[in-house]
């Protein structure tokens, strides 16, 4: 089978305070012979009866218990800002494990690791200044924010999966990534300027560059089709250069 048919899996990871809902139009404008699985962390979307997960190791070993159920064959990453994090943690921990990696890693709106963590704390500000944050981040419905009973709804999992994000430290002596790695983000993100998104290029063995889109951290959301037509050349460039099962 020619390369650039073979067949894919892709797992997809969310952002923080989301679910996969935000992605529900991507498996339709993905080749049509990839496997795209749009994941939801626990008390999310699909899994909105599971308990939450403030942990993004516990949080990676929870997603990769999914993939060890899966059948074979290649497979890929691509996260979106907390999505991202996930990701680049599931594809460490395999590799610490000796188990098999994915083909390729998609990084999307996320700083490369800080020795120290973030600096920020924004999942213990107060609810205005937290709304007022979000609203500028944009991603987050505008009801929500502007409505009492659903920011009630949903502030604990988006102040959850901020504090997973925010507590995370890198573990010392964590080796370079080996997979191919690309990185994506938004011209006019608030959250994370281009040169964190850059400096990824330190922690790959195979970086295959910055991919700046025109928006904010949620550069994709009026039209996603840039990006997916970029992922699409990206992660098939990666497939075509893995070496071919015998």
């Amino acid at each position: 089978m020619h390369t650039t048919h073979r067949p894919l899996r892709l797992y997809v990871f969310h952002h923080a305070g989301g679910s996969h809902l935000l992605y529900r139009e991507w498996p339709a404008l993905l080749p049509a012979h990839w496997d795209v699985r749009l994941m939801d962390v626990p008390g999310r979307g699909r899994l909105s009866g599971r308990p939450q997960i403030d942990d993004a190791r516990e949080l990676a070993d929870f997603f990769l218990r999914t993939l060890a159920a899966e059948p074979g064959g290649p497979f890929a990453f691509f996260g979106h800002s907390m999505g991202a994090l996930v990701a680049y943690e599931m594809t460490q921990r395999l590799a610490a494990r000796g188990r098999e990696l994915p083909v390729w890693l998609g990084l999307s709106a996320r700083g490369a690791p800080r020795p120290h963590g973030e600096a920020t704390r924004r999942h213990a500000l107060p609810d205005e200044e937290l709304r007022l944050h979000l609203a500028a981040m944009g991603g987050t419905p505008v009801e929500v924010l502007r409505d009492a009973d659903l920011w009630e709804m949903f502030s604990p999992a988006i102040r959850n999966d901020l504090k997973l994000v925010e507590s995370w430290r890198p573990l010392a002596d964590t080796p370079k990534l080996t997979v191919p790695v690309a990185v994506y983000g938004g011209t006019r993100d608030v959250v994370v300027p281009s040169g964190r998104l850059a400096a990824w290029e330190q922690f790959a063995e195979r970086f295959q560059g910055l991919r700046m889109h025109e928006g904010g951290h949620f550069y994709f959301q009026a039209d996603p089709r840039p990006l997916l037509d970029q992922i699409t050349r990206d992660a098939t460039a990666a497939l075509s250069s893995a070496v071919s099962p015998s």
